[in-house]
């Protein structure tokens, strides 16, 4: 580990049609860690195509309509199984390499006209990756109709994030729809993204995440009829099995979240304030996939693993620094990466999440940094590029004992003896205590 540490501690809170973005003090994430926070901002937007039900599995143009069974008002549908998934995951057999498992994923997934949506679908289906679409319900509340959402400890109808235009919601359900039949997965990142001052998040009590979630699957459910727009597809499943993870505005509010998360049945969450390149455990019985401490080329402490992290301490949360550290950056935004997919593929091969947002921070350079390590890392032998669902589904099928070795690795720690000696007595023997009692 990094013998030093920087704990400054950005947010981003854009309001409608701009991004704003404030100081919020500092808090300590562990060491090397620097805590990163944003959300996306509203800019001008393009509009969605296609219309009826019969269109529910329009995601993209030529391709044949799936059947759609209506769910509620029409808003989604029942169209059979998710198509575009791997293969059924297995245990791993006595001695095998664990694969090296790399999940981008986005906070908000809003299309905002930036055209960031629909590049990063058509960069996952070019190198067969799969991602998480953390949808803010929001995103799907048109602003007349913003006073359907009443926040925890906060005024009815507000938002520290902007009520996107009724083409950027057009254009969201567009990409949103699409990104499922591609076999993406659509989680949540809740509404109002409260970071700051009474309201916070980070106050919530388990009964007002409660409230939250409800609300957020309300507006995602009830589009249709929050909207009036009739003439367009549904979403093509059904968002109460669809949900099975999110990661809460500025990664806070976790330990109150989790016992709303369990009762729900919720399968992870990936809001821990910063983690360790480590395979993960539950907390509470839910999987914690925390956002990772990586190295930082030319610093002597770590970054965590978040496009705005990243952005914190290159420009100190300026989203629009003088465009002559734009080259420097994006190659140590790119190199911090692809450094943190490194240590872990070479040694331990503790699984590497990436947060993002679909922002052109200073000149964009953060989404070309993320689209050149996603270019740096596909195609490698056993690496898997998938959603968080996708590899907690590979998590439930291992045997405990396999995952409890894998855990006892340490950041850049390699297998002694190598992988075939490492993990061959500990997978060798299936039966449980009982059975061998």
């Amino acid at each position: 580990m990094r013998d030093d540490s920087r704990t400054d501690m950005g947010d981003g809170a854009p309001a409608t049609g701009r991004a704003a973005l404030s100081r919020r003090g500092a808090i300590g994430l562990g060491v090397g860690a620097a805590a990163a926070f944003g959300l996306t901002a509203c800019g001008s937007g393009s509009g969605d195509s296609g219309s009826g039900a019969d269109q529910a599995g329009a995601g993209k143009p030529g391709k044949p309509s799936r059947p759609a069974k209506p769910i509620g008002d029409g808003s989604t549908a029942y169209t059979g199984k998710q198509p575009n998934q791997p293969e059924k995951p297995r245990p791993l057999e006595p001695g095998e390499t664990p694969p090296q498992f790399v999940v981008f994923s986005w906070d908000g997934a809003g299309e905002v006209g930036n055209g960031l949506f629909p590049r990063f679908l058509k960069l996952a289906e070019e190198h067969d990756a799969r991602m998480t679409f953390f949808l803010s319900g929001l995103y799907l509340l048109p602003e007349s109709k913003k006073r359907l959402y009443r926040p925890p400890n906060n005024s009815v109808g507000a938002s520290d994030i902007g009520y996107l235009t009724d083409d950027h919601i057009k254009a969201t359900l567009k990409y949103v729809r699409q990104a499922w039949l591609e076999g993406h997965e659509i989680g949540t990142h809740f509404n109002g993204h409260f970071c700051a001052g009474t309201g916070t998040v980070g106050n919530w009590t388990p009964a007002q995440w409660q409230s939250e979630i409800d609300q957020a699957k309300s507006f995602v459910t009830k589009w249709r009829t929050n909207t009036g727009w009739n003439d367009l597809p549904p979403l093509p499943f059904d968002y109460e099995k669809e949900l099975v993870g999110g990661r809460t505005p500025c990664l806070l509010g976790q330990d109150n979240l989790l016992p709303t998360a369990k009762k729900l049945g919720w399968r992870y969450d990936a809001s821990s304030p910063g983690g360790r390149q480590m395979w993960p455990d539950k907390k509470m019985g839910v999987w914690d996939l925390p956002l990772q401490q990586i190295p930082f080329p030319g610093h002597s402490f770590e970054v965590l693993s978040m496009d705005y992290n990243i952005l914190a301490n290159q420009s100190k949360n300026s989203t629009k620094a003088p465009a002559h550290n734009y080259p420097g950056w994006r190659k140590q935004a790119t190199e911090a990466y692809l450094a943190g997919f490194k240590r872990a593929y070479e040694t331990n091969r503790a699984p590497f999440y990436i947060g993002n947002h679909f922002e052109q921070w200073n000149g964009g350079i953060y989404m070309d940094a993320v689209e050149e390590a996603l270019k740096g890392m596909a195609g490698k032998k056993d690496v898997r590029l998938v959603s968080f669902r996708q590899f907690v589904d590979w998590l439930d099928v291992q045997k405990p004992e396999v995952l409890a070795k894998l855990r006892g690795l340490q950041v850049g720690q390699q297998p002694t003896g190598g992988w075939k000696t490492f993990l061959g007595s500990a997978s060798s023997d299936s039966r449980t205590d009982a059975e061998k009692g």
